[in-house]
Parts: C-alpha cells; structure tokens; sequence
C-alpha cells in the first residue's frame, strides 16, 4: 500500500512517526485524583428530591453536567424498567445488519468498499455500536479509537502497545463526565484534563467517534432520554420507598399501651418497649397494673396498595414512551399497538432513525478516519458508505411478474442485482456479467 500523507484538523500533514506511536496510545487516560478519577463514590439519585432535581437539570443549562451525568448512569443502574426499555431500544439497532455501499462500480471504489467491509469485520465493532448507542440516554457518547498501527492498514483493533506490553483496546467507551462541551459556541466537545478542568482540550483528529442523536432541537445534553425519564424516575423512587414502607406495617394491629395514673417512667419505658416487642417476637411482659390494646389494622389502610401500585406503573409507562415510543409491548397495555409486529419492541420509524444517525457518525469519524490515515486525502463522493438498515422482505411474486413482462421487452437486468433481491448466493463459478435475458434465459454480456 503506498504510502499515505496524513493530515491533521487544520489541514497540515503530520509527521508519521509520531503520528503512528499516538494513534496506537490510548488517549483519555483515568487518574487517581483530578478531574478524569475512575472511581466515583459520589452519588446523586440516592435521596433524589424535586429540589435536588431542579438544581441537577438547572446546571445542565448552565453548562455543568456532570451532576445530570452522573444521574442518568445511576438511573440505567438503580431501575431496571428504564435499563430495560433502553436497552431494547439499543439492541434494535444494533442487532441490524451492517452492509457497505461502494461509490460506484469502479474497480478502485469497489476495493475501497472491500477495505470498509474488512473493517467492519473487526472484532469489537458490535460492541463499539452499543457503547455509541450509550448517547441516546445521555445525549452523546464518545468512543476512542486506538489504532493498530503495527500492519497495514491501519485499523482500530485490540494490540499490544510495543513499549508497555500492555492491551490495547482498539474501541474503548470513554466516560461522558470526561467531557465539556465548549462554553463559547455549546458544540465543541472537549477533554477534560487537569491543565485545563474548566475549558477542556481539543480532541485530536481521527481518534474519537463522537455521537449525538438528534432526539430534538437543541444543544446535545439536552436531548438525552434520561433527561425527560428523570422526573419520572423520581417519582417511581418516592412511590417504592411508601409502598415498602407500607408493606412492613400492613396487616399489623395497632398496638396501644395504657399505665396508670401512679406508673413511674421506669414502668413507662418498660411499656413502651413491651409494646415493641409484640411488633417484632410476638411477646412482650408487663405488669399487671399496665394494658396493651391490639385494634385492626386494615381499617382505613385497605385500598392502599393499589394507590403505589398505579403510580409506579404510571411512571413506567412515561418512561416507555419516552423510550421506546409506545407503552404495549413494555407494560402489556392491551389493544391493537401489543399485536402489531412492527410495534413489538420500538417503533419502525424510531428504529429506522436511529440507526441512520448512528451509520451518519460512522461515516463521518470512522471510515473518514480509516481512508484519510491509509490513503491520504479522498474525495468524498468516492468514499463507501455504511449502512444499517432492517431489510424489508421482497415480494418475490411481484418481482418475477415485473421480470417476466419486462426482461422480454428489452430492459437490460443483471442478474446478481436479482440475488441479492432474492438473498440467493452468487454462482460458484463463471465469470464476467451475467444478464437475464429474453425468454428467461440467463445470458452474458
């Protein structure tokens, strides 16, 4: 392969070997200390109140994250009805093929899409779409490439990093709390670093697939699907504590002691902890000078168990639809939308959108990043494409009636474009371009 000239973001070349020893490093290291730590003990859902909450998303506006950030992996760790909805939502697109578009059927944009197919071929990549997917809840997520730099061509694959011996993922999540976005324009995302914990430093080029789905308008943090299943979230969390707290005492009587007018506060505490005890070892002793009065409990407490029960299936049902787009399927709400096949986990339509978003930033960061280290400036028109899309079933009578007016009136059709309608394999020998011909006929031009 000749040898490439590579670019940097303003447009310069780099000088390769320098170049070739940083694509291979990892990039966004953790610290002990600083503002990139590993280990986080803070927590912001635990005793989550409306102020708190308020304060978390005021400083989203503000331009401070971390807190919302934060919130949004504890909310996918702590309920498992918002882990589930949104990882149904990932795993619908990337259980969806990957397939590459070459150019054109030049010779040189064909091999280009080989290379792009080998690439996607990589151990990791699937892996990598989820991680990307991680953006949906969040509002972006980065991933950073680390290149094996060892063969051509360079791809991002697991390697071992020839000072160190250590592995070297070639796709490594990074986490989101990393990252700022810059204050001037709101666009930029930037490394958080200790020389620069406010602003952040630029990223370099070719070593991140950054990922913002565009849920709506306006600024990336503010798309994210957890924030708008947060208050939600919120209320679900308030309803559990009340409804365990009402499960431990539902179905025990009241227990009432009662002294006389002569008791000491010795006698009084020994009471008080007799009537305890009757709570929890069903046996207590007083004297006999003292009573403990036992009254029905569920009088005044029955019904209030549904009250939790449709609060919290009220929130899961917002959560729904803010995730998957509909309700039938997560919560089992009967009607029409539960036995419709399209509507069994996440809406086409939502499906559909995101896996082109997702195909977008693949294009952009990665297979940009691949062409522009291994061959140096490539016209864009000429670069493949990946594409992720749900491959809708043919209509194999509909296909073969239009074949069989049209084939004999001429029109010209190759017949490998009819294999891949039909997901029939190409033949195992012959050469050059087959034709369905006149009659039905196969015939070569």
């Amino acid at each position: 392969m000749a040898e490439p000239t590579i670019l940097g973001a303003d447009g310069a070349p780099l000088r390769r070997t320098p170049a070739r020893r940083a694509l291979s490093r990892p990039h966004a290291t953790p610290t002990t200390t600083g503002v990139r730590r590993l280990w986080d003990a803070a927590s912001i859902a635990s005793g989550l109140t409306p102020e708190r909450l308020a304060r978390v998303l005021r400083q989203v506006d503000e331009g401070e994250a971390d807190a919302y950030l934060r919130l949004a992996l504890e909310m996918e760790q702590r309920d498992a009805h918002y882990r589930s909805v949104l990882g149904t939502r990932k795993r619908a697109v990337t259980r969806l093929p990957v397939t590459v578009e070459a150019a054109s059927d030049a010779a040189t944009d064909v091999a280009l899409a080989d290379e792009i197919r080998a690439l996607v071929r990589v151990p990791g990549f699937r892996a990598m779409l989820a991680h990307l997917l991680d953006g949906l809840g969040k509002g972006f997520a980065a991933v950073e490439l680390r290149w094996d730099t060892s063969r051509t061509p360079w791809v991002p694959r697991d390697h071992r990093d020839p000072a160190s011996g250590d592995l070297v993922r070639g796709y490594e999540w990074i986490d989101p709390r990393w990252f700022r976005y810059d204050r001037h324009d709101g666009r930029t995302l930037r490394l958080r670093d200790d020389t620069a914990p406010l602003d952040g430093l630029p990223l370099p080029p070719y070593r991140y697939l950054i990922h913002e789905p565009e849920l709506m308008s306006g600024p990336a943090l503010g798309r994210g699907l957890a924030r708008v299943a947060a208050v939600a979230y919120m209320a679900k969390a308030y309803t559990l504590k009340d409804w365990l707290a009402f499960a431990e005492v539902y179905g025990m009587p009241i227990r009432i002691g009662k002294w006389g007018p002569s008791a000491t506060e010795e006698d009084i505490a020994t009471l008080v902890g007799a009537v305890a005890n009757l709570g929890s070892d069903a046996a207590a002793a007083i004297p006999d000078s003292m009573q403990i009065e036992l009254i029905g409990a569920t009088a005044g407490l029955s019904g209030g168990n549904i009250v939790f029960e449709r609060l919290a299936e009220w929130a899961d049902k917002q959560i729904s639809k803010a995730v998957l787009g509909q309700t039938a399927s997560a919560d089992g709400t009967p009607g029409a939308l539960g036995g419709q096949q399209a509507q069994d986990e996440v809406r086409d339509d939502i499906r559909d959108a995101d896996a082109e978003e997702l195909a977008d930033t693949l294009n952009r960061d990665l297979v940009g990043a691949y062409l522009a280290l291994n061959h140096g400036p490539i016209d864009p028109e000429a670069a493949p494409a990946i594409v992720i899309r749900a491959k809708e079933p043919e209509d194999i009578r509909a296909l073969s009636e239009a074949l069989a007016a049209l084939v004999p009136l001429g029109l010209r059709v190759e017949a490998s474009v009819v294999r891949d309608r039909l997901g029939l394999p190409e033949p195992a020998t012959g050469e050059g371009v087959e034709l369905l011909g006149r009659g039905g006929a196969a015939t070569r031009d």
